[in-house]
C-alpha cells in the first residue's frame, strides 16, 4: 500500500473511482487545509500508472484533515464496490476524528497498518465477508451480559433487586448476583465501580433507578458503549489514560474471573507486553483508541477456519439438518424404524438373537415341566421357576464372554467379525446380560418361595404321593425344611452375594456419587466395586453345587448347569492366568514418572520384548505397593513406534489416589526445562543412583473403539479432560505414518527389499486428515500433552492435523470477562508463537465448541466421504455427538460414524 498523491487546496476534493471530482462536505469542511490520500491495496510497489488501471476494488479513498502536527480522519471510502469491512473502519475513524487527535505520522501509520491487514486478507479470500472480519468480531465482543437485549432482561434483574435489596438499596457485594454474573464477583465489583465513577456515585449501594441506568449501559448493544465501559473499568482514576499498573490489575482480575492461575501469576509480564505493543513511543500510558484498534485486529480465529467456499458454506448453513416431523404417523414410524435399523443393525441382531435364545430356553423348560407329574401339585409356578432357571444358567455362562478381553482383541484384530459384531459394546452387553440374570433369579426364586413351595406344603396326602421320589416319604411341614437343604442355602447365599455385587456396581456406588456417613462410605468407590465383583467366584462355585443338588432332577446328564458353565469359565480363567504369567514373564522398568496439575500421574515404562499394540488401545496396570490384586485399565498415550509405553492416570478413585501418593514419595520438584510439578527419571548410567520406584506390572494390549481410526480417510477425535489420552497416541501415530509415507515417496524410484514390510503397513494407513478437539476445565491440564501439541504444530507442515484446544473455565469469546485474555492471547501468539492459556503453539478457544458448526464445516470440506467420530470422556456430550452424527449422515452426502470409548 502506498500513497499515490497528496494534494493540498483551500477546498479539498477527492477523486472518485469514476474519475469525477467531488467537492468535500461534512463537519470538517470548515476546517482549514485538507489533504487527500489514495492508497493502493494490491501492491506496495505498483507504479501510479499501473495502479490507475487496476481494478477499482483494489483502492480505498481516505480524506484527512491536517492542521499543524495533528490529523483527523474525515472519510474512508472504497474505490469500487462497497466493502463492508472498510465501511466499518470508515465509520469508526470518522466518529472519533473530533476527539482523538494524535500526531500525523502516528495516526497515518495506524491507518495504513489496518488497511494493509485488510489488503492481505482480501488477497487471500477475495471480497471480504463482514462476518469473518476483525471489525465484526470486535462488534460482537465485550458483551457484559450474555443472551439479553437489555429491555427483555430487566424484569428478571428487577425481581432479583427486590429480593436482595436492603432498605431499597443494593449493596456492591450483591451486584454480581443481581445482574446474573454468578461466579464473577470480583469482575462485577470492578464493573460496579466503573459505572459508579461515571455517575459520580461514591456510595457502595445503589437504588433501583441507578441500577436501571447501570443495566441500560451494560446491556447496550453498541460497540462504542461497550468499549467505553470496559475502558472505564481499566481507567480507575478516570483520567482517560491507562497505565501499566492498571493494565496489570485488569489482567489479574480477568485471569481470576476465568480461573487462569498461570496468567494471574504472570500478569506483570503480560502487562509489559501490552504496553510495548500499544505504547511504542514510551508515553507510559494508552488511551481508548489503542484498545479499540487492538480489538479490531484480533479476529476470532474459529470464525475464519474452513470458510473459503462461501457459496457452499451458505448452502450448508441454510439447510435444516434437524429431521422434520412427518405428519403421517405411519410414515413417521416407518422412517424412524428405518433410521434406527440403519444406525443400530449390529446391536439389533445381537439383541434379537440373545432374546430369542432366552425365550426358546424358557419355553422349552416350561413345556417340559408342564408335562411332568409335579405340575399337578405345583402348577404353573414350577414351570415358571424352571424356565427362569434355564435362562439364568445360560446368562451366567454368557456374561463371562464380553469380559474375555484377550479373546475379543484377537477376534477384532485377526478376523472380519468386527463388521458384524459390535465389539465396542462389550461392556454394555455385559450389563444387559446382568439384567437378564436378575430377571432369571427373580422368576426362579419368587416362583419357588411364594408359589410352588407353599402349594407343596399344603397339598393333600393323596396329591403328595407323586412327590415322594423327590422330597421323601414325609412331606415337608415348613419353609425351614427347604432352606436347610443344600439346594436351599446355596440359593439364598447366591442371591445375597449377587445383590451385593449388583448394587455396588451401579454408578452411584462405583463412582462414589453417594455421600454416606462413616463407616458406610467404604461401600462407595472403585475398591468396593472391584472386591464385590470378585464375589462371583463364590457364586459360580455355589451355582455348580446348587445345580448338582436338585429336588426334581436326579439323573446326572440332565443336570446341565456345569455344561453351560464349563467352556466360558475355562476361557475366563485362562485369560486371568495368562495375565498373571504375561505380566511376570515380560517385566517392565519405569523410565519416567511425572505428576502434573489436575492430579494426573504420567508413567513411562520400557516396552517389553514382543509387545505390539495399536494406537487407541489400552493396557491394565498393577502396582503391588497399592494392591497386589487390582488391575486397572488405562489408554496408551505413546505411539507404536516409540521405544517406551506411557499412560496418563488421573486420580479420581481410591486406587489412583493411592498410586499417586506412592509415586510422589520418590519424585522431586521439576527442574527448569522439564514438565510436571514433580518428576523422577531413571538414569541409565551405571554409577548413578536412580530413584527406587515401586514395582509396576502391565498387561495387554486390549482392543478399543479408537484403534479402528485407520479405517477412515478423515477422523474427528473428541477428548474431554483425561479422555484425550487415546487420541494423543493416534496423533503421534498419524504424524509418524505421514512422515513414513513422505519418505517412501522420496525413495520410490529406488525400491529395495528392506522397505517392503513398511510399505505394506503404510498401505493400510488410510487417514489423511484429522480434527482433534480437546476440552478441559483447568488451564494447567494443557501441560499433560504440551510436548505433543508443540511437535504436531511444528512438524505438520501440510496441515494434516487440525488441533483445537478448549478451556471451558474461560468465558466465551466476546464476553467482556474474557476480552482482555483474547487480546493478550493474540499479541503473545503473534510475538512469541506461544498461547498464553495452554502454553503451547496451539491457540486455545474459550468455553465449549459449537458442535453443530463443527460438523457443518467438516461435512462441507469432506463431501461424499466417511468420517470416523471418536469420543472419550464424561458421558454428557455423548448424546449430542451421536445425534449430530446421525443428522448429518442423513441430510448430507458425508457419513459420520460415531464411536465411544467404554471402560
Amino acid at each position: 500500500m502506498k500513497a499515490e498523491s497528496i494534494e493540498q487546496a483551500d477546498i479539498a476534493e477527492v477523486e472518485s473511482s469514476d474519475g469525477d471530482r467531488i467537492p468535500n462536505s461534512g463537519p470538517l469542511a470548515k476546517r482549514g487545509g485538507r489533504k487527500s490520500a489514495r492508497f493502493n491495496m494490491s501492491s506496495a510497489s505498483a507504479s501510479p500508472s499501473a495502479a490507475a488501471t487496476d481494478d477499482d476494488e483494489a483502492y480505498v479513498e481516505i480524506t484527512l484533515d491536517v492542521r499543524d502536527d495533528s490529523v483527523a480522519v474525515h472519510s474512508v471510502k472504497p474505490g469500487g464496490e462497497e466493502d463492508p469491512e472498510v465501511l466499518l473502519l470508515a465509520r469508526t475513524l470518522e466518529k472519533r476524528s473530533a476527539s482523538l487527535l494524535r500526531s500525523a505520522s502516528t495516526r497515518i501509520r495506524q491507518v495504513s497498518q489496518e488497511l494493509r491487514r485488510l489488503a492481505s486478507f482480501s488477497k487471500r479470500s477475495g471480497l471480504i465477508d463482514r462476518s469473518k472480519s476483525g471489525a465484526a468480531h470486535a462488534l460482537k465482543g465485550l458483551k457484559f451480559i450474555s443472551k439479553t437485549d437489555g429491555a427483555a432482561g430487566w424484569p428478571a434483574v428487577e425481581k432479583r433487586f427486590d429480593e436482595l435489596a436492603v432498605d431499597g438499596a443494593l449493596n456492591r457485594s450483591r451486584f454480581a448476583q443481581c445482574i446474573g454474573m454468578k461466579g464473577s464477583n470480583e469482575f462485577a465489583g470492578e464493573l460496579f465501580d466503573a459505572l459508579a465513577r461515571r455517575r459520580n456515585i461514591t456510595s457502595d449501594s445503589i437504588t433501583k433507578e441507578e441500577l436501571r441506568e447501570f443495566w441500560d449501559q451494560i446491556s447496550d448493544q453498541s460497540f462504542d458503549c461497550r468499549l467505553q465501559t470496559f475502558f472505564d473499568m481499566v481507567d480507575k482514576n478516570a483520567d482517560g489514560r491507562v497505565t501499566e499498573e492498571e493494565v496489570k490489575e485488569i489482567i489479574s482480575m480477568s485471569a481470576s474471573a476465568n480461573k487462569l492461575s498461570n496468567i494471574q501469576e504472570q500478569a506483570e509480564e503480560y502487562a509489559r507486553l501490552i504496553m510495548e505493543e500499544l505504547d511504542p513511543n514510551g508515553l507510559g500510558y494508552i488511551e481508548i483508541y489503542n484498545l479499540e484498534m487492538l480489538l479490531i485486529q484480533a479476529p476470532n480465529q474459529s470464525a475464519r477456519i474452513g470458510t473459503t467456499n462461501s457459496r457452499n458454506l451458505s448452502q450448508m448453513l441454510s439447510q435444516n439438518l434437524r429431521p422434520t416431523l412427518e405428519p403421517n404417523p405411519i410414515k413417521r414410524w416407518y422412517q424412524q424404524a428405518k433410521y434406527f435399523l440403519e444406525d443400530h443393525w449390529k446391536r439389533v441382531w445381537v439383541m434379537a438373537l440373545w432374546l430369542s435364545i432366552c425365550a426358546a430356553l424358557f419355553t422349552f423348560k416350561f413345556i417340559q415341566y408342564r408335562r411332568r407329574a409335579v405340575y399337578h401339585v405345583m402348577g404353573y409356578c414350577v414351570c415358571v421357576a424352571k424356565g427362569g432357571a434355564e435362562t439364568l444358567k445360560f446368562n451366567m455362562a454368557l456374561i463371562l464372554l464380553p469380559v474375555c478381553r484377550n479373546t475379543i482383541t484377537w477376534i477384532r484384530n485377526k478376523t472380519k467379525l468386527g463388521h458384524l459384531v459390535p465389539f465396542d459394546d462389550n461392556l454394555n452387553f455385559h450389563k444387559v446380560i446382568a439384567v437378564g440374570i436378575a430377571i432369571g433369579v427373580g422368576l426362579h426364586a419368587i416362583s419357588h418361595l411364594t408359589c410352588d413351595f407353599p402349594r407343596l406344603l399344603h397339598a393333600s396326602d393323596q396329591a403328595y404321593v407323586p412327590m415322594e421320589p423327590f422330597f421323601g416319604h414325609t412331606r415337608p411341614n415348613n419353609y425351614w425344611w427347604f432352606v436347610k437343604g443344600t439346594e436351599g442355602w446355596t440359593g439364598v447365599v447366591m442371591v445375597v452375594l449377587m445383590a451385593i455385587a449388583f448394587t455396588l456396581a451401579t454408578p452411584w456406588f462405583r463412582r462414589g456419587r453417594l455421600n454416606l456417613p462413616k463407616p458406610l462410605n467404604r461401600l462407595t468407590g472403585f475398591n468396593a466395586f472391584w472386591y464385590s465383583h470378585h464375589l462371583f467366584v463364590i457364586v459360580y462355585i455355589l451355582l455348580v453345587i446348587h445345580g448338582n443338588f436338585l429336588y426334581l432332577t436326579h439323573t446326572w446328564y440332565k443336570k446341565s448347569t456345569w455344561m453351560y458353565l464349563a467352556i466360558p469359565v475355562i476361557l475366563y480363567a485362562s485369560e486371568r492366568l495368562l495375565r498373571a504369567l504375561r505380566s511376570t514373564v515380560r517385566p517392565v522398568k519405569i523410565l519416567k514418572v511425572a505428576v502434573y496439575p489436575g492430579n494426573v500421574l504420567s508413567l513411562h515404562v520400557s516396552k517389553p520384548q514382543g509387545f505390539k499394540y495399536r494406537s487407541g488401545q489400552y493396557i491394565f496396570v498393577n502396582c503391588a505397593a497399592v494392591s497386589p490384586f487390582q488391575w486397572h485399565p488405562f489408554s496408551i498415550t505413546s505411539a507404536p513406534q516409540d521405544d517406551y509405553v506411557s499412560v496418563h492416570i488421573r486420580t479420581v478413585g481410591d486406587w489412583t489416589r493411592q498410586l499417586k501418593l506412592v509415586f510422589s514419595k520418590v519424585c522431586q520438584p521439576s527442574t527448569a526445562g522439564k514438565s510436571g510439578l514433580l518428576r523422577a527419571d531413571y538414569d541409565q548410567e551405571e554409577n548413578s543412583s536412580s530413584p527406587s520406584f515401586p514395582r509396576v506390572l502391565i498387561d495387554g494390549p486390549y482392543g478399543a473403539p479408537a484403534q479402528d481410526y485407520k479405517k477412515y480417510d478423515v477422523v474427528l477425535l473428541v477428548g474431554l479432560g483425561i479422555g484425550a489420552t487415546p487420541f494423543i497416541s493416534i496423533l503421534k501415530d498419524i504424524m509418524n505414518n505421514i512422515k513414513q509415507l513422505e519418505t517412501q515417496d522420496d525413495i520410490e524410484s529406488e525400491p529395495n527389499a528392506g522397505n517392503a514390510s513398511s510399505s505394506k503397513s503404510s498401505s493400510s494407513f488410510r487417514t489423511r486428515r484429522a480434527y482433534f478437539y480437546w476440552m478441559t476445565r483447568e488451564q494447567g491440564n494443557f501441560e499433560w500433552f504440551r510436548g505433543v501439541m508443540n511437535e504436531v504444530a511444528e512438524t505438520d507442515k501440510k496441515g494434516v492435523i487440525e488441533l483445537h484446544n478448549y478451556c471451558t473455565s474461560v468465558y466465551e469469546e466476546g464476553d467482556a470477562r474474557s476480552a482482555l485474555i483474547a487480546m493478550l492471547q493474540s499479541l503473545n501468539h503473534a510475538k512469541h508463537g506461544v498461547d498464553v492459556v495452554s502454553g503451547t503453539r496451539v491457540k486455545t478457544h474459550f468455553a465449549r465448541p459449537n458442535w453443530r458448526n463443527v460438523f457443518k464445516r467438516i461435512a462441507l470440506n469432506h463431501r461424499d466421504q466417511r468420517i470416523g467420530v471418536f469420543y472419550c470422556g464424561a458421558p454428557h456430550p455423548t448424546k449430542e455427538l451421536r445425534q449430530l452424527s446421525l443428522d448429518f449422515s442423513r441430510k448430507t452426502s458425508t457419513k459420520f460414524e460415531f464411536h465411544k470409548e467404554n471402560f
